[in-house]
């Protein structure tokens, strides 16, 4: 295995060369992960500005080391970077990496990520979780160790199991039921979401997340932490359930963890499917996501217009209601060819509803139109 200098935002980077990246490899840059490196970078840059202190950043799952140090290198008020990983390899790779950025800030761990955010409890203010598959595992440790008013960042990369293909993986993971429905991969986003809240919940600590998206292969979840029991209790009335028909697409949001939930859809009387427990909160702080957008022209990114681009669509959904409509979908139920979306969109609001579009699909809409409504709307439509 040879190595090759790559550059990603402000930094150099010696990575090693693959053909093909796989879990197997012991060590691996994934290019593909650069638009996930970059909204990394300016979260944490809003999230620096926010506060009135220097910040200590933990990237449990160092690899290369290119997170951390780009945290070090691109974002003011980083007091530490500390780079983890138990691989051997990585570590050895990582420093030399350092020492080719010329950062004395930047720190190497060989630890278990587990072991490492157990050690260091209260030391963190940020503690970026970015395995490769799910981060179930280690959120216990990141719940314990992470302080209030800190930043939790996470990435999920088991989208099958969050999308409902293989449901047995999601409820062993998340303890959570997925649905194979048209917006699987939001209700995946709000099944991540909850269980970080659920875990961090234990340790009398709660969540408001700032910013979330799901892009291709990954889910990933940016959140400030709160404590108090009180505080605790009253952000867990933000979990509940998703009930859908898969017969005439109805569906239903029912908060609580416990909550009386219709066995028949009141539409067409057919089964409704349940999922969850997930998160019917905010997905998007509309402050954050503006300050993101504000922040991104200041910095040197190689994907901007896609940061840009995603931003923007997310802070047009920001106040949406959860799960979205995907356009061909309803017209195939109706058993009708699909008008443009623009034309739908336009026709919500002429009746008065909100509509956005949204990032999980180019082909879907938001809005807090029910399924007869959209129905009604898009047969006008076709007439």
């Amino acid at each position: 295995m040879g190595n090759k200098t790559i550059r990603e935002g402000k930094i150099a980077l010696m990575v090693p060369e693959f053909d093909k990246i796989t879990a197997k490899a012991s060590v691996f840059y994934n290019p593909a992960m650069e638009l996930n490196r970059d909204i990394s970078v300016v979260a944490l840059t809003v999230y620096r500005k926010g506060i009135d202190h220097n910040i200590t950043v933990c990237d449990a799952f160092g690899g290369t080391g290119i997170r951390g140090i780009r945290y070090a290198k691109e974002i003011e008020g980083i007091e530490n970077a500390i780079v983890n990983d138990l691989n051997p390899l990585a570590v050895d790779l990582a420093r030399e990496n350092i020492d080719l950025n010329q950062l004395e800030n930047v720190i190497v761990c060989k630890e278990d990520a587990n072991m490492i955010l157990r050690k260091c409890k209260g030391k963190f203010d940020v503690i970026d979780i970015d395995p490769f598959g799910t981060p179930s595992p280690y959120l216990d440790s990141a719940a314990s160790s992470l302080r209030a008013g800190g930043m939790i960042c996470v990435t999920a990369t088991d989208t099958s199991a969050l999308c409902g293909t293989y449901s047995e993986p999601c409820i062993r993971k998340y303890s959570s039921v997925p649905l194979k429905t048209e917006y699987c991969h939001e209700n995946g986003l709000r099944i991540l979401a909850g269980f970080v809240a659920r875990t961090f919940s234990k340790y009398k600590k709660f969540i408001e997340v700032k910013f979330s998206h799901s892009t291709e292969h990954y889910m990933r979840i940016y959140a400030t932490i709160g404590k108090g029991a009180a505080n605790t209790d009253e952000s867990l009335r933000s979990m509940g359930y998703v009930a859908h028909c898969k017969s005439c697409l109805y569906r239903i949001v029912i908060k609580g963890l416990a909550p009386s939930i219709p066995e028949n859809c009141p539409v067409c009387g057919g089964k409704l499917n349940i999922g969850g427990p997930l998160w019917c909160g905010d997905m998007y702080d509309t402050d954050f996501v503006t300050s993101m957008i504000k922040t991104v022209e200041y910095l040197s990114l190689n994907t901007e217009n896609k940061v840009i681009k995603l931003l923007n669509t997310c802070l047009e959904e920001s106040n949406a209601p959860q799960t979205h409509y995907e356009i061909h979908k309803v017209c195939k139920n109706l058993k009708t060819s699909a008008p443009p979306i623009l034309d739908v969109m336009d026709k919500l609001r002429e009746d008065g509803f909100f509509v956005s579009r949204t990032h999980f699909s180019p082909t879907s809409l938001k809005t807090d139109a029910n399924i007869v409504e959209l129905k009604r709307i898009i047969k006008f439509l076709k007439v």
